[in-house]
């Protein structure tokens, strides 16, 4: 591999890859290239892009990522998620680049009580999930050989509107915090699946679905309180409520817990444990409040 382009390059997961690619001395060039260098709403535009630039390797982290807003604007989400992730891989098997694309847990319906496997049945709740299963669909079909869909769940990094920096945030104006108690999953760190991003893109990996999430799992209300122990806070402020508390109007998976077995056809290990990866991050998301 020679040349890496990154889409989304702006964002908090593609941020994270370009940084990571950028440490890395072994790293190929890279082509960061944000919302303004290749926009998924335009098909035309993404091919014309990778014909110009002529990548090895695409990291797409380009989506649309307004949950509740795909409820009301369905067409347009799906024109990012869906159509224009199929442009991205069209381009792709143009120019014979490989393609990891990033998807999510909201392809399954969350009803299941074991950790979804990369290969079990997909039926989305919501229409964030339709649209991003019609993108996975898109890339397995036109790069049956060179197209990865890696799903992720639940992220966390610097530089981007999360859950632990939300909770960072409140446990600093307020006395008490109510958190959801009964959606599980597992808190993925960006630098994590960054570093595990381009560890794909440089292996002679199987393509098809891997599963790009921390090991372990854990409720939000859980999450927050190892964010405030984290802080030096009293977790006991932190008070359990069901999600019926904050009305959505997106059907949010309960159980979002995805199996890690692919990454050994791939020779890779599945990512740490996702306390141990908080951690590991903590100096980074705190900004010395730790």
């Amino acid at each position: 591999m020679k040349r890496l382009l990154v889409t989304g390059a702006k964002g908090m997961l593609g941020g994270a890859v370009v940084a990571a690619a950028e440490r890395d001395p072994d790293a190929p060039g890279i082509l960061a290239c944000g919302r303004d260098r290749l926009d998924l709403r335009y098909p035309d535009g993404v091919r014309e892009v990778l014909r110009e630039e002529r990548p090895d390797v695409v990291v797409n982290c380009a989506g649309w990522t307004a949950v509740d807003d795909a409820e009301t604007r369905e067409i347009d989400a799906l024109a990012v998620n869906g159509h224009g992730v199929r442009a991205l891989a069209q381009g792709c098997a143009e120019i014979g680049a490989r393609l990891l694309h990033i998807s999510t847990d909201y392809v399954f319906d969350g009803t299941a009580r074991a950790p979804y496997a990369e290969d079990a049945p997909t039926r989305p709740a919501n229409a964030y999930g339709r649209g991003k299963l019609a993108g996975e669909r898109a890339v397995l079909d036109l790069l049956p050989e060179a197209g990865y869909v890696v799903r992720t769940a639940w992220l966390y990094g610097a530089g981007g509107r999360n859950f632990v920096q939300t909770m960072i945030g409140l446990e600093g104006s307020r006395d008490t915090v109510s958190v959801v108690d009964d959606q599980r999953g597992q808190p993925t760190w960006t630098g994590d699946l960054a570093e595990r991003l381009l560890r794909l893109a440089r292996a002679e990996a199987p393509p098809g679905v891997y599963h790009g999430t921390s090991g372990g799992q854990t409720t939000w209300y859980e999450l927050a309180r190892e964010i405030f122990t984290l802080l030096g806070a009293d977790p006991g402020r932190v008070r359990p409520v069901s999600s019926a508390a904050f009305p959505s109007p997106t059907a949010r998976p309960a159980f979002s817990v995805l199996g890690h077995d692919r990454w050994a056809v791939a020779g890779m290990p599945p990512i740490r444990h996702w306390r141990d990866a908080l951690h590991d991050a903590w100096p980074s998301l705190a900004g010395g409040r730790a």
